[in-house]
């Protein structure tokens, strides 16, 4: 796998400066409504009512809200595996046993992120998540997912894709977000689907090559 991140285009760049302004001016009872309403939609999709593991994350700040999907996963025997940032930038993966089992971690010029604090699992355990709840910025009709480009989820998706394993991919997402267009690479991996608070839209599955 490329340990070098690729530089994004310009054009996603913009997209996402403009995609972070907008979250920026939500208020903590907007984020909390709609995680009540981004819960309710995402439990209700086929690929989670039959999941056992499930690869998710806790959001933070204006991003929608995840913990009471997470909670909720938890309620129905879901194992739930969390991820915490290597200094590499790709992801290790723990067990959500609910929020005591959470800790504020510091990565240096980063965001604070909320990972788990028990035993690491190891980068590939996501190999073994029926569904990979994915963090993003906007999704087009094609679900072609755009991230904050650090290029955690691109190593994630290519160890699942040199694995041979295909879980469901999901983005969790606000309404306006899904847009018309995300500029795309050619690493860049389409999402199944998006859940918004507002509802569940599904993506065709690209032609095989």
């Amino acid at each position: 796998m490329p340990q070098n991140v690729p530089a994004d285009e310009p054009d996603k760049r913009v997209l996402r400066r403009g995609l972070l302004t907008v979250r920026s001016g939500l208020t903590a009872d907007d984020v909390r409504a709609a995680a009540g309403e981004l819960a309710r939609r995402a439990l209700a999709l086929p690929e989670l009512e039959r999941a056992r593991t499930v690869a998710a994350y806790v959001s933070v700040g204006t991003e929608p809200g995840t913990l009471p999907l997470l909670d909720a996963l938890r309620a129905r025997g879901v194992e739930v595996l969390l991820p915490a940032l290597l200094a590499d930038n790709d992801l290790d993966w723990g067990r959500y046993t609910g929020e005591g089992s959470l800790a504020r971690v510091r990565h240096d010029g980063r965001m604070s992120l909320f990972e788990p604090s028990g035993e690491r699992l190891g980068p590939d355990a996501v190999t073994a998540a029926d569904v990979v709840l994915l963090p993003g910025l906007a999704v087009d009709g094609r679900g072609m997912r755009l991230g904050r480009g650090g290029g955690s989820y691109d190593r994630v998706l290519a160890r699942l894709e040199a694995a041979g394993a295909h879980p469901a991919l999901v983005v969790l997402l606000y309404g306006s977000e899904v847009v018309g267009h995300v500029p795309a690479e050619p690493h860049d991996r389409p999402v199944q689907a998006a859940v918004t608070p507002e509802g569940v839209h599904r993506f065709p599955a690209p032609p095989e090559s």
